[in-house]
């Protein structure tokens, strides 16, 4: 297997805020929000949960770099190209010229979307502990993986055990969001490597959804009672709100409702907007608020990252009131330059 690394945007030396590890996709999607069999037209982008996050960080300012293989293809080019378009380091991208670039299709329906893999045998299933060694020269602040990468294959696993071994002994705060993929493993396996993690990792992000699947958890005070050693752990419960148990306690805020025209991709966004918080050392409800805000925007597009509102909108929102914020009727969308009037869109005016 031949593999190589191409300098790209800003090179292995610049130390970042974040580095997000995982696979990314070349993800065929209908132009409308339509059935794939019906569909005249189809768009290609990018999709990948860590590269996803990485994206709406690098949008909304942080120094971010993304670590993956892809094919030498055309579809892995693009990937690249479209993942640092912006502002996302690829440097650290391997180029494997033997295996290919990972593929899935989005096949919209009435309800829910429906995901199509053809991933088996992928440059991003060969992903190896020693892609990380660039990065442990100059750590980052934080590191960002999900639970699909060690599904992947044995060669995955044994990199994200290598992975939280190099990253705590050096400091790094490390987020991991459990991710599940039914499709990869099964459950009982996953139930057990997953958990393994998050107990591990210092942020944890999951579903309430997946984790009533993985461990029968059905309340939030329940799953941090069965994960309790990270200093963080955020519980997402869909459309309804998010809860984050921390060291001083925890918090409750309640997601706007929200017009959606693709749900795939919002756990991504979310989890982008509260690491973007506490990197800007947010208090918890705002990284929370800016979860939702984020997710909220991800749920107005069929692509996997869609352009986050601009920060004076973001700043405006992130500063109502409680009240204000209880009654949003809809997601917040900017007024022009994002300057407008923000308390309008939550009294439904």
């Amino acid at each position: 297997m031949t593999r190589e690394r191409e300098t790209r945007t800003t090179g292995e030396d610049v130390p970042f805020e974040v580095v997000c590890v995982g696979e990314t996709m070349a993800m065929a999607t209908p132009a409308q929000p339509e059935p794939l069999e019906l569909a005249q037209t189809v768009v290609i982008h990018p999709a990948g949960a860590e590269s996803n996050v990485a994206m709406y960080l690098a949008s909304l300012g942080h120094r971010v770099s993304w670590v993956s293989r892809l094919g030498d293809d055309p579809l892995g080019r693009r990937v690249l190209r479209d993942v640092s378009a912006v502002g996302v380091d690829t440097s650290l991208v391997e180029i494997d010229k033997n295996a290919p670039t990972g593929v899935f299709f989005k096949d919209p329906g009435r309800g829910r979307t429906r995901v199509f893999y053809y991933r088996r045998g992928s440059a991003a299933s060969l992903m190896r502990a020693e892609l990380l060694s660039p990065v442990l020269r100059i750590p980052p602040q934080l590191v960002h993986l999900t639970g699909i990468t060690p599904a992947l294959s044995q060669e995955c696993d044994d990199m994200v055990r290598e992975l939280f071994q190099e990253f705590r002994a050096r400091g790094t705060t490390i987020s991991f969001d459990v991710n599940f993929r039914e499709g990869l493993w099964p459950r009982t396996k996953a139930s057990v490597r997953l958990i393994e993690l998050a107990q591990q990792a210092d942020v944890v992000f999951v579903g309430l959804d997946e984790a009533t699947t993985l461990w029968g958890t059905r309340e939030p005070h329940d799953l941090r009672t069965l994960i309790d050693q990270p200093r963080v752990l955020v519980v997402k419960n869909g459309a309804v709100g998010a809860t984050a148990y921390h060291e001083q306690g925890s918090e409750y805020v309640r997601a706007p409702k929200v017009d959606v025209r693709e749900p795939v991709g919002a756990g991504d966004a979310f989890a982008a907007g509260w690491l973007s918080g506490l990197l800007g050392d947010l208090p918890q409800v705002q990284r929370l608020r800016l979860g939702h805000l984020l997710a909220g925007s991800a749920l107005s597009s069929t692509a996997d990252h869609h352009t986050p509102p601009n920060k004076p909108w973001l700043q405006a929102a992130l500063s109502v009131s409680e009240a204000e914020w209880a009654c949003a009727k809809s997601t917040p969308q900017p007024d022009g330059d994002g300057s407008g009037d923000i308390l309008k869109t939550y009294r439904g005016v």
